[in-house]
C-alpha cells in the first residue's frame, strides 16, 4: 500500500507529539497529579493514536480505490483495508 510521503511526515509528526503527551503523563504520576487529570491526559492521548490510525487507513484506502488490481496485488484488497479499519473503530 503505497502512502504519500506529506502523509507519512504528517503522522510521524503526530506520533512525535503523541510521543510527549505519553513522557508527560509519566511525570503526571511521579509527581502524584490528580487522577481526573492523569486520565483526562491519557484519553488524549488515546484518541491522537486512533486519529494516526484512522489517517494511515483513509490514506491507504485512497490509495487502494485509485488501483485496486495494484493494491490487491500488494496483498492489501479492500476487504482486508476494510478489516484493518474496523480492527480501529
Amino acid at each position: 500500500m503505497e502512502i504519500d510521503a506529506d502523509v507519512i511526515a504528517e503522522l510521524q509528526r503526530r506520533l512525535r507529539r503523541i510521543e510527549g503527551q505519553v513522557r508527560g503523563i509519566q511525570n503526571m504520576l511521579t509527581e502524584g497529579r490528580e487522577c481526573r487529570d492523569v486520565v483526562t491526559q491519557v484519553a488524549a492521548a488515546s484518541r491522537a493514536l486512533e486519529q494516526v490510525g484512522f489517517r494511515l487507513l483513509a490514506a491507504g484506502l485512497t490509495s487502494c480505490l485509485e488501483d485496486p488490481e495494484r493494491a490487491e496485488a500488494e496483498g492489501y484488497p479492500i476487504a482486508e483495508v476494510e478489516r484493518l479499519f474496523l480492527t480501529l473503530a
